[in-house]
């Protein structure tokens, strides 16, 4: 049982490592015009710590319509897709590991899912107090 706890304690420090190390090259070595502004919400390392999924989230969605926020998630995944090569060769010289998780790079919505979410909440809430008043 203490196996499994040192293993998950290893993994756990293995993922917050790679997500400050890729954020910090998103944020000023990568160059891909693709690329928008954005920072890295999770890494999810696999069990065998043979791969690992990278959920980046915009950072500039104010003022942007759906149709737009989803085609910025797009071209960011794809430029972050082509320049994986060269984060992983980055990560094995800076985090001087012998193996480096094959990276898999998704978009995350999950803050603007609970945005939504907290406003439908809202929306119910007014209509429950206005029939209550009434």
């Amino acid at each position: 049982m203490a196996e499994q706890r040192a293993r998950k304690y290893h993994q756990e420090r293995v993922a917050e490592a790679l997500k400050e190390e890729i954020g910090a090259m998103i944020e000023g070595e990568l160059s891909d015009p693709r690329i928008n502004l954005c920072t890295v919400s999770e890494v999810a390392l696999n069990a065998g710590g043979k791969s690992a999924r990278v959920y980046v989230a915009l950072l500039a969605v104010e003022g942007m319509n759906a149709g737009e926020i989803l085609k910025a998630e797009e071209e960011t995944v794809a430029g972050l897709e082509t320049a994986k090569g060269y984060i992983r060769h980055e990560l094995k010289e800076r985090l001087g590991v012998r193996h480096v998780p094959e990276l898999s790079f998704h978009a995350d919505r999950s803050e603007r899912f609970q945005a939504r979410i907290d406003e439908l909440l809202t929306r119910s809430e007014k209509r429950r107090r206005k029939l209550v008043a009434e």
